[in-house]
């Protein structure tokens, strides 16, 4: 049954780690497979909501997951019939194998993206110790980790070529979309989008090259809006600082420790 799946694939991915990469994204393999069993793709979109659930959750290991959705695909890609009889290509014949599981990740981004700007919830107030308490900041906290979670992994797929350029543009307009009156958690989330993905991205080729100028012009213009904190108007320097330096993190934004070994070492200085 779907929930007996459920919880196994959970346990699966809390159990996933660099070191244990092969043997792990292997055994969750084997329970997206069992869509080939059946007609809708079930198991296989069950597994692809939780690596999102488990992304968003857990930005630091983005580019993990990110890399198990490749290795997903390049199997699916290689020797898989799984079909879904709901989504029809252009000869009215079901979608199948690596294009049906590129439809359903790029579905789940759209979603996911979606929900993320819908979540009315009170401003963060993080000058007082008893708003910090309530129910409402938690959520209004996890709310905003998640969606910062969200355009990581979002940029992560796209450096693994499982998104494309136009994915990314809608995006970043959608974080854009009024530079004049810019708010601060759609700037933030846009300048965490760019350091994942902004080299990836401004270095395939001419056109992106060219859109990403014009980008950067309206970003110019946001930042010297009066509606940004100072402290995201400093997050759109950094991105600037990133873009003139060919995008090479300095020392001190390396990206997070994606290994249980690494996490031990930075521990230790």
């Amino acid at each position: 049954s779907q929930e007996i799946i459920i919880r196994k694939i959970k346990g699966l991915l809390n159990k996933l780690t660099l070191e244990r990469f092969d043997s792990i994204s292997d055994q969750i393999w084997e329970y997206a497979k069992q869509s080939e069993k059946e007609d809708n793709g079930q198991s296989l979109r069950t597994v692809i909501q939780l690596i999102f659930d488990k992304a968003c959750d857990e930005p630091n290991f983005a580019s993990m997951w990110a890399q198990l959705c490749r290795k997903m695909y390049d199997v699916i890609s290689l020797d898989s019939n799984i079909k879904d009889v709901n989504i029809l290509d252009k000869n009215k014949e079901p979608v199948s194998g690596g294009a049906l599981y590129r439809k359903y990740l790029l579905n789940r981004c759209q979603q996911e993206f979606e929900k993320g700007w819908k979540s009315d919830l009170p401003k963060l107030d993080e000058s007082s110790a008893e708003v910090m308490m309530t129910d409402e900041y938690y959520a209004a906290a996890k709310a905003k980790r998640q969606g910062l979670g969200l355009v990581q992994f979002i940029g992560e797929l796209f450096k693994r070529q499982m998104l494309t350029d136009r994915v990314m543009i809608e995006c970043l307009m959608r974080l854009c979309a009024d530079p004049s009156h810019p708010e601060d958690e759609e700037t933030e989330t846009m300048c965490k989008m760019l350091t994942t993905m902004g080299k990836a991205f401004d270095t395939s080729g001419r056109k992106n090259k060219e859109w990403l100028d014009i980008y950067f012009e309206r970003m110019n213009e946001m930042y010297k809006s009066t509606t940004l904190s100072s402290r995201v108007k400093f997050m759109i320097l950094d991105v600037f600082d990133l873009r003139k330096s060919k995008w090479t993190l300095k020392r001190g934004n390396q990206p997070a420790p994606t290994t249980i070994a690494q996490i031990h070492e930075q521990a230790k200085k």
